[in-house]
């Protein structure tokens, strides 16, 4: 069965205590998402809102898509094999 729905790891470094203290730290997330594009943008969203940064203090290296199997993350992993969601 072919999923719409693929796992992404995007890796790359954001700035943390850009005013008093900068220094990069390296992150590395597993998203769940149609497009690579979507990926991005949900990492984006999540490190500003969680960080307070904005996005020219977020770099990407890479962005890829893995398997299930590769993935370490619990709630990804729950909500890949969800079989459908209810209101």
């Amino acid at each position: 069965m072919d999923r719409e729905v693929k796992i992404y790891k995007v890796e790359g470094y954001m700035l943390i205590s850009h005013d008093r203290n900068p220094r990069w730290q390296v992150f590395r997330k597993e998203i769940l998402a149609l497009k690579p594009e979507h990926a991005l943008e949900k990492v984006y969203s999540e490190l500003g809102s969680r960080h307070k940064l904005r996005r020219k203090h977020i770099r990407i290296t890479r962005i890829k898509e893995i398997s299930l199997e590769e993935t370490s993350d619990p709630v990804v992993i729950a909500l890949y094999e969800m079989k459908r969601f209810v209101k």
